[in-house]
Parts: structure tokens; C-alpha cells; sequence
């Protein structure tokens, strides 16, 4: 009886979770993700305004597809990217960010969402081969950023915007947190840090090698998880 009861419950539970696309369950869109690093911990939070970015990371990460993977590229003020396979393995000094698991994610790029410090978002090659803006299967960064004064704004605006406005609310923000306004509406923002501000910063200043800009000691994605969310 006791064996046919725990059975029964092993049934119920499944039911209530069931599984849909990319060997996810329904409960693990209401997980976040946290990332051990060499560095400490960071832990984000993936945006239902991005579906498709937010099923595929969440399938990587259920594939331990991110674990042992390096932060490749690192730019103090700017970014901490990672999600190269090839990164694994790599020898020191070895220039990295070629890799991807063969595929690509349509952009979904949201007005509401941009580049503001602690957003993560997707790599993806250039213009000139991806004019749809399709972004890496795997590659990802965090924004660190900037702090910006209007005046500075208003430059993005002209130089690197080609005219295009960025949002009062929004100004307000890179005017107060900071980030990287000139990547806005060009690449799909899927998420956000929601803890370990304080590990991006220190992943973001690491000294790296000039022309690869890949630390000088490895940085590295020692385990990637699904958890509770907690708030």
C-alpha cells in the first residue's frame, strides 16, 4: 500500500508539472539562475518578455552546458561575456568566442528592455552576415557599464543611436545605475541580476590581455543551476 501511495504521489506531482519544449517543465520557467564562479555567485532572473532566449538558456542550463565555461571577453565599464564551448578547454592565452552550439535564437528585441547595468543579454555576430539581429545559441554577457550625464546621452543619441531617443525613465537610470545605452534596441536583453552585483563588478575589472581581451587569469562558470527564486 505504502509503495502504490508514494507511486500515486510521484503521478500528481508530475502532472502538475508537465513538461513542455526543450526538455523543460512548466515550474522551471519560475526558477532563476545561478551561476558559481571563480569570483563568487551571481544569480539572474529571466525575463517572460523573451521567451525564446529565456527556454533556451533555461535548457542550457539544465544541460550543464555552462559549467566550466569561462567569462572569454572582459571589458571594465562595458561587459563580462561567456558561453563559449570551446572555452572549456582552452590554452592560456588562447583567443576564444568562436564557439556556439550550432544554432541561433530569433532576436526579441523589447522596447522596455535595455542595456541598463546588471542586464543580461545576448551576443550575436555582426550586421553586415545577421540583419535579422539573431542571437548566439549559447553566447551571453552582463552589463557593467556606466553612468551617464545628459549631455553624455545626448551624444549616444546623435553618434550612436543615429538620432533615436532614449526614454526619460530610461535616461533616468543610466543617468543613476549606469549601463550601456548605445547597444539599446540592437541586441536581445532576456534577464537581470538580482544577485551579485558586487561579483560582476569584480569579474569586470580583472586585469585581461589587451588584444583579447580575455583575462589574464581564467574566470570561470565553475556550476550553473536552476533555483527557488527568492522575492
Amino acid at each position: 500500500m505504502r509503495i502504490l501511495l508514494s507511486f500515486f504521489v510521484i503521478l500528481v506531482l508530475i502532472a502538475c508539472n508537465p513538461k513542455i519544449a526543450d526538455g523543460l517543465r512548466k515550474n522551471d520557467l519560475r526558477r532563476d539562475v545561478e551561476l558559481q564562479t571563480s569570483k563568487g555567485t551571481i544569480v539572474v532572473r529571466l525575463s517572460d518578455s523573451t521567451p525564446l532566449h529565456r527556454n533556451n538558456f533555461l535548457k542550457l542550463v539544465k544541460q550543464h552546458y555552462y559549467d566550466s565555461i569561462l567569462f572569454h571577453r572582459v571589458i571594465a565599464n562595458f561587459m563580462i561575456q561567456a558561453g563559449d564551448p570551446n572555452s572549456k578547454h582552452a590554452k592560456p592565452g588562447e583567443r576564444l568566442g568562436g564557439g556556439s552550439p550550432n544554432y541561433t535564437v530569433p532576436a526579441e528585441i523589447r522596447p522596455t528592455l535595455f542595456h541598463e547595468k546588471g542586464v543580461i543579454a545576448a551576443a550575436r555576430t555582426g550586421d553586415e552576415v545577421n540583419p535579422q539581429k539573431a542571437s548566439s545559441g549559447s553566447q551571453f554577457y552582463i552589463v557593467q557599464g556606466k553612468i551617464f550625464t545628459d549631455a553624455g546621452l545626448d551624444s549616444v543619441e546623435t553618434y550612436r543611436l543615429k538620432g533615436r531617443k532614449i526614454p526619460d525613465d530610461q535616461r533616468q537610470v543610466y543617468k543613476t545605475i549606469g549601463g550601456t545605452p548605445h547597444l539599446d534596441q540592437n541586441y536581445t536583453v532576456f534577464g537581470r541580476v538580482v544577485k551579485g552585483m558586487d561579483v560582476l563588478d569584480s569579474i569586470a575589472f580583472t586585469p585581461t590581455n589587451r588584444q583579447t581581451d580575455r583575462p589574464l587569469t581564467d574566470v570561470k562558470i565553475i556550476k550553473a543551476r536552476l533555483v527557488k527564486r527568492k522575492g
